[in-house]
């Protein structure tokens, strides 16, 4: 992890907002993120997802403590069960880096970062016993835990049905990915990986031996992106981002508009812009690199396509 008296040598200008913004929202920054971006620039695109920015501080009409509607879905603690045939199990708060977009900042880490032993239980019990085709392994990050306890999470729900695991740990903190722990999830397939990459600078030659090597031991892996104000908010990058994900064998499944949490809203992209980006990058990309525009409502009724045409509005 980078401390941040290195982080700020670069960019003292975040002196100020640093400690509060850390107070509501952790700010942690690993060693492969820091190497991939320049940290001097405020616009690069690493730094902007990564980095604390004082408009996290303004409050926004628009801000909701619940942007997606978890907590009308939560049956148990650390549960959400929004779908009949899919449920999500949240595993920890903890990341290995705290993107300040993320829609789950109303649930920052506090005392808790993790299930009691207790609320583990309960979590897995209600899973165990569900009529479900899907169990989804989130949080915070599923891969922050040691294999043993991410082994024993699937073992303990997984059996009969498909796993995935949605994690940014392949891009944030790729030497996670080891043998030992590819192994581990072939020999409980079904098993997908859900990755989330946002930008082209992401992908190191550390982070491209992460996917690769969940790619090439027959994992399916998938990828989720958030469009982001200054970030990937430009037709030719969202092109280069899934051109690329497909050229690493990756599917790119999702294109998320950033959900209103408190604390990002100068890194939103409107609906209406997003469709005129959506609709241009139809036109650039085949049918295999083109991700479904989607929208996470904030009453809780589950993922929306919200691409012109389908439909949908705010």
């Amino acid at each position: 992890m980078v401390r941040r008296e290195e982080v700020l040598v670069e960019r003292p200008d975040l002196a100020p907002t640093w400690a509060q913004a850390d107070a509501a929202f952790p700010v942690r920054v690993t060693r492969a993120v820091w190497e991939a971006m320049d940290p001097a620039d405020p616009d690069d695109p690493i730094a902007r997802q990564v980095l604390p920015d004082p408009r996290e501080l303004d409050a926004d009409p628009a801000d909701l403590a619940d942007p997606v509607g978890d907590a009308a879905c939560s049956p148990v603690p650390w549960v959400v069960h929004k779908y009949p045939r899919r449920v999500l199990w949240l595993l920890t708060k903890r990341c290995h880096v705290y993107c300040r977009y993320c829609f789950r900042r109303g649930h920052a880490p506090g005392a808790q970062w993790d299930p009691s032993p207790e609320e583990w239980e309960a979590a897995a019990a209600y899973i165990a016993a569900a009529d479900v085709e899907e169990v989804i392994l989130s949080g915070g990050d599923p891969l922050v835990l040691k294999d043993a306890p991410l082994f024993a999470a699937i073992d303990r729900v997984g059996a009969g049905r498909v796993i995935r695991i949605h994690t940014r740990a392949p891009i944030t903190f790729p030497e996670r990915v080891t043998d030992a722990l590819v192994q581990g999830l072939l020999a409980r397939r079904p098993v997908w990986v859900v990755v989330h990459s946002n930008h082209p600078a992401e992908w190191t030659p550390q982070v491209d031996a992460a996917l690769s090597r969940l790619v090439d031991a027959g994992l399916p892996v998938l990828n989720q992106a958030v469009l982001l104000r200054g970030v990937n908010d430009r037709v030719e990058v969202l092109a280069e981002l899934s051109e690329g994900m497909v050229r690493r064998g990756v599917f790119p499944y999702y294109l998320h508009l950033t959900d209103r949490a408190v604390g990002n809203a100068h890194l939103r992209v409107p609906l209406s812009e997003a469709r005129v980006l959506h609709d241009a990058l139809r036109q650039r990309v085949s049918g295999v690199a083109l991700p479904k525009l989607m929208v996470d409502p904030p009453d809780g009724s589950g993922k929306v396509d919200a691409a012109a045409g389908t439909g949908y509005e705010e």
